[in-house]
């Protein structure tokens, strides 16, 4: 059993930063999903809103979600009462689009990936403790029957393991949450987007519908 103590406490280090490597790269992979997403939220808001007379005009290389606001705008603008028929004529013909593109607007799955990631930064302290826990309980069951003296020099040398468990876990949590702090307003962006998406496609569809119903019966 000691044995066993000994080789976990010994890998406890090496377990928290593979671990941080790993939430990393799940940090990418999510910096990788929001990009997607939201460049298929932009491109299903520039189909919808293509052929109106007053659209708003971003430069290219405009942040994703600045040009999200601005065609949401321009939707908001078109549906108000009293707008050119002409562009509400096009929002009823296109609205099918935003239909087809649904799947950009479900953001269960990714938000709950990121609360996942965010969450698990806080248990890298607490691993860094539990690999210094174990050094010491590996020290303590190497020498059971051992003398007190013999003890505590079992303990000192496994100090060293103990030190860079506690090391490596605060270095990890630290160097999470900036990352996480980075990224968490692009993240969080994201999901108001698609919020303000669903509002928006909602009430287009409702002023829409009544619009064309009062055409039809005049």
């Amino acid at each position: 059993m000691s044995q066993y103590l000994s080789q976990l406490s010994g890998l406890s280090t090496f377990i928290i930063i593979l671990a941080c490597g790993a939430h990393l790269f799940f940090f990418f992979v999510l910096w990788v999903w929001s990009r997607r997403d939201l460049r298929g939220i932009a491109s299903s808001l520039d189909d919808f809103t293509r052929g109106l007379k007053h659209r708003s005009l971003l430069d290219s290389t405009g942040h994703l979600s600045d040009q999200i606001e601005a065609f949401l705008a321009d939707v908001n603008e078109t549906i108000e009462p009293g707008a050119n028929p002409a562009d509400r004529k096009v929002l009823s013909e296109r609205v099918h689009i935003l239909d087809e593109k649904r799947r950009y607007l479900n953001s269960h799955f990714f938000e709950t990936c990121y609360n996942i990631c965010r969450t698990m930064i806080e248990a890298y302290p607490l691993a860094g403790v539990l690999g210094t826990i174990l050094a010491m309980g590996a020290a303590l069951q190497t020498n059971a029957g051992a003398e007190t003296g013999s003890a505590i020099s079992s303990i000192v040398s496994h100090f060293g393991d103990a030190i860079w468990s506690t090391f490596a876990g605060l270095a990890a949590a630290i160097l999470l949450m900036f990352i996480n702090s980075v990224l968490e307003t692009s993240f969080l962006g994201l999901v108001e987007n698609r919020q303000h998406v669903r509002d928006t496609v909602v009430r287009a569809k409702r002023e829409l519908a009544l619009a064309e119903g009062s055409a039809a019966n005049p």
